[in-house]
């Protein structure tokens, strides 16, 4: 068996202070050369001084008294949080010896940010990779993939067709040779994001107003990140989780099914891997709104000083969001002003990603309005930020709303072969806890390879 390049464990991706101070050094050295493998031990958090890359949104923006704190993912290798949970559901596979160099070929069903992910990992471990996506995804995401040389195999439609991606995937899989790191129904996503994501939230806040966290408001997309929300309230009990889903494709909330532009999110479904349990509310974000805000972010520099926001700390923000960053941002304020926080209190968020694959979006967005001048802008910065409403939120945390998900994620998942048993198991949080327990399993298995 050819030998493949070995990472970090789930704990030096939390504590890269952990990971060998020689292999720590070269690899931040290093992260201007995106293919040498030795950035697989850049996967974490964590700037160069271990501390959480994050910013805290200003007042003069959210128009809520709470601390809007968003943790960014586009310094990750590849430039999304979402090559975290690629490599640990590949990882895993290799220390199971379920995936073998040489022998099998990587699928990743994704609508961009995984898939992405996929073709980077599957490059630095010398894996040959598919990504499985819609075909009317931004142009960006496709060139980046194949920037890393995976090959596409494009199924129709948008972001709410992810469904015509787990199908082809699924039937790719009958074809031996292949494996799926399949981000929506494997739990490697959900250990990574909640020993990960969590902590590294739950780090993120110290110092910050009284050093807790509220709420954790996430756009699910897979679930993934949502988890982290476990780990939260497993620290602050009192954390509310909230779930953010497309107001076009409320699937969650109502059934909703419909055609979106939030590219990363809203996918007809209810993941296999999200752990409904801990899911407190479900917020609906409009998608015009995620895209225009970001134009305002990226664009209107002048909208933002007019509205107080202090010049460097709008030029701070211009490359630092994608659609879904914002629809996370958006949900967060909504859920402040929800809860009625205070100024004591934090919502935490996430930037899955940064501006640089949405450029296509923005050319989209000028040509659907005749006019994007700045005091359009700033009609929008008012209803978008300062003015977010309150409609659209629901509470999930009565047992007849957690029913109606766990008929939902039956739907979803019987058809691909998943037992009623299994995806009953999952409605106690024993099941939950026994599965992010393996991640220190894992670390010690990946720990006991790499030495080989």
């Amino acid at each position: 068996m050819s030998k493949i390049p070995f990472g970090p464990t789930y704990d030096e991706m939390l504590h890269p202070s952990k990971i060998d101070p020689k292999i720590r050094k070269k690899a931040l050295e290093k992260k201007s050369e995106e293919l040498d493998p030795i950035n697989l031990f850049n996967i974490n958090w964590k700037d160069e001084n271990n501390q959480v890359r994050k910013i805290v949104l200003p007042k003069t923006l959210t128009g809520v008294d709470a601390n809007i704190v968003v943790l960014l993912g586009k310094y990750f290798p590849s430039g999304s949080h979402k090559v975290g949970p690629a490599y640990s559901t590949l990882i895993e596979g290799c220390v199971d010896r379920t995936i073998l160099p040489g022998k099998h070929t990587i699928l990743g069903p994704s609508t961009g940010n995984f898939g992405i992910g996929v073709s980077y990992i599957c490059n630095l471990m010398k894996y040959d990779s598919i990504v499985i996506m819609p075909d009317n995804m931004s142009k960006e995401r496709y060139q980046r993939i194949q920037k890393y040389g995976a090959k596409l195999d494009l199924t129709p439609g948008t972001e709410s067709d992810v469904i015509l991606t787990l199908e082809r995937t699924f039937k790719l899989n009958e074809d031996p040779k292949n494996r799926s790191l399949a981000q929506f129904e494997l739990l490697p996503n959900y250990r990574f994001h909640r020993h990960v994501t969590g902590n590294s939230c739950i780090e993120a806040v110290k110092g910050i107003g009284n050093g807790r966290i509220a709420c954790f408001a996430s756009a699910p997309g897979s679930a993934g990140t949502i988890g982290a929300g476990d780990q939260i309230k497993k620290m602050y009990p009192e954390a509310k989780v909230a779930a953010l889903e497309p107001y076009e494709c409320s699937t969650l909330m109502n059934g909703g099914r419909g055609q979106h532009r939030i590219e990363g999110i809203g996918d007809k479904m209810c993941t296999l891997i999200h752990n409904v349990l801990n899911t407190d509310f479900i917020a609906l974000i409009k998608d015009e709104e995620s895209v225009q805000g970001l134009k305002i972010i990226h664009d209107g520099i002048d909208v933002l000083l007019k509205n107080g926001v202090k010049r460097e700390q709008a030029e701070a923000m211009r490359e630092l969001f994608g659609v879904s960053s914002i629809c996370n941002i958006i949900g967060a304020i909504k859920m402040a002003k929800f809860l009625k926080l205070g100024p004591g209190d934090n919502v935490v968020t996430i930037a899955t990603d940064g501006y640089d694959r949405y450029e296509t979006v923005l050319q989209d967005l000028d040509k659907r309005y005749l006019e994007t001048e700045d005091f359009v802008l700033d009609r929008w910065f008012k209803d978008i930020f300062i003015n977010a409403d309150t409609n659209h939120i629901a509470d999930y945390r009565p047992q007849s709303q957690k029913e109606k998900l766990f008929k939902q994620k039956e739907k979803d998942w019987l058809k691909f072969g998943y037992k009623k048993t299994y995806l009953d198991s999952m409605k106690t949080q024993d099941f939950w806890e026994n599965e992010y327990n393996k991640v220190f399993h894992y670390d010690k298995l990946i720990k006991e390879m790499r030495e080989e």
